[in-house]
């Protein structure tokens, strides 16, 4: 990668998850757009059932000027509404946005995933492409800036709405379907200027990582033609086990909010309700983030517990079983190992970012993420067939630190992967982590 073309990635990775971290800042620039919230191009209205058609068909299509904080720009991005499948494996229709390369070259291309983090439908990156200014969606503007490296080595770039459009916050099997559909309605759209053969790379971190990780496990169940041409995936900031993460960031003061987020989105997901074991104040911070976004959430709710938001008698979260449902249905160490090359980095120094939680079998973090979690999965895709895993952890580094030395080495890695180059290999390497064993229940007494 050329010098200049990665201090651009960098500084783009720190003001986005500068935005992210510091909510406070951004909050009087971002209005919302009421013309977007209502778009008709997010509706499939056609005479047939969605489910007639398969996934990835494209329902509709339309070209439109890309948006940086609602601003038009130069460049063009075409966007499509395709057929997916929720959480639950319900037919969906999602939108995704592609800009093709520079070159013309429909040959290789990035699936950019967002670490766009919300409960509100309006904040996706195709709302902020289209126009939209929302709080939430400043995320999604920001990394905006992430093309400019991507266009520059002729890529094409598609970027879905990884969460779909009831927003499923942290629902890892979603956001792997939104993935691999986008994908295919990609390469099956004649205005994009890609087709079959193209091949892609896969790239995301922190909230992308999860799209990243779950489309690279699923893949070869449910999109094997998708999977064949996956040169790699790359992705940092990790979230696997989801219980785990809860006791790491327990009385955070920074990233407990997200604990009441991630408890939403996966509820929504599956129907699962956990209302009736919340505190009364469980409800009222329930309640004020269903629409709520990462930048409502970081900062907002410092010291926040699970034992502040539940009932006395849940004050142990496995004894409720809704939230072992949850949790154990999006454990990334209870999903397939990716037969594609991976690059995976991870960051340790959580103190920086206000986590100083330890808990046994759990460890440390970047303030967010677990880093024993992060090794095992990556030992357990070592040990489960797939020896082109490369492992980086930043003991130093928190989770905004961490993005920044590891968004150069993800595009670097990707180039090698396109250009054919023998995939790295740490497995043998990668110190012992955590258990990723599904939750079990409490122990009643």
């Amino acid at each position: 990668m050329h010098r200049n073309t990665a201090r651009l990635l960098a500084a783009a990775v720190v003001t986005a998850m500068a935005l992210t971290a510091a909510p406070a800042a951004t909050a009087a620039a971002a209005t919302p757009a009421a013309a977007t919230a209502s778009d008709p191009f997010y509706t499939y209205g056609g005479s047939e059932p969605l489910s007639s058609f398969a996934p990835g068909a494209v329902l509709k299509t339309r070209t439109l000027q890309y948006h940086v904080v609602g601003l038009p720009t130069p460049v063009k991005a075409i966007q499509l509404l395709y057929r997916t499948v929720d959480a639950q494996g319900r037919p969906a229709a999602n939108v995704t946005t592609v800009v093709r390369s520079l070159t013309g070259d429909g040959s290789k291309a990035v699936s950019y995933q967002s670490f766009y983090d919300s409960l509100d439908p309006q904040d996706g990156p195709s709302r902020a492409i289209a126009g939209n200014l929302s709080l939430g969606g400043v995320i999604a503007n920001v990394e905006a800036v992430f093309l400019v490296p991507l266009l520059l080595q002729g890529y094409n770039v598609v970027i879905p709405d990884t969460e779909g459009q009831n927003a499923d916050f942290a629902a890892g099997p979603e956001y792997a379907a939104n993935t691999l559909d986008s994908i295919r309605a990609a390469t099956r759209s004649a205005e994009t200027g890609m087709n079959a053969d193209t091949r892609f790379g896969l790239m995301g971190y922190s909230g992308g990582s999860i799209a990243t990780n779950w489309a690279a496990a699923l893949a070869p169940g449910y999109a094997p033609e998708v999977n064949r041409k996956l040169v790699g995936f790359a992705e940092g900031g990790l979230l696997v086990d989801p219980a785990h993460n809860l006791e790491y960031v327990d009385g955070s003061l920074v990233w407990s909010g997200v604990i009441p987020m991630a408890l939403i989105g996966v509820s929504r997901s599956y129907d699962i309700d956990l209302k009736p074991y919340l505190s009364d104040y469980g409800l009222k911070v329930h309640q004020e983030l269903q629409r709520g976004s990462i930048v409502d959430a970081l900062g907002h709710y410092p010291g926040l517990t699970w034992k502040k938001m539940a009932k006395p008698q849940y004050a142990d979260p496995n004894s409720v079983p809704a939230f072992l449902e949850a949790v154990n249905r999006i454990n990334l160490g209870s999903a397939p190992t990716p037969t594609v090359p991976g690059y995976i980095a991870q960051g340790n120094g959580g103190v920086l970012e206000g986590t100083f939680g330890n808990p046994p079998g759990v460890g440390t973090g970047d303030g967010v993420m677990v880093a024993g979690d992060v090794r095992a999965l990556a030992r357990q895709y070592c040990a489960t067939g797939n020896g082109s895993i490369a492992y980086q952890q930043y003991d130093l580094l928190s989770h905004v630190g961490a993005a920044v030395a590891w968004a150069p080495s993800a595009m670097s890695w990707l180039a090698d992967r396109f250009a054919g180059r023998t995939a790295p290999s740490d497995c043998g390497r990668i110190p012992a982590g955590n258990s990723l064993a599904p939750e079990e229940p409490a122990p009643t007494s």
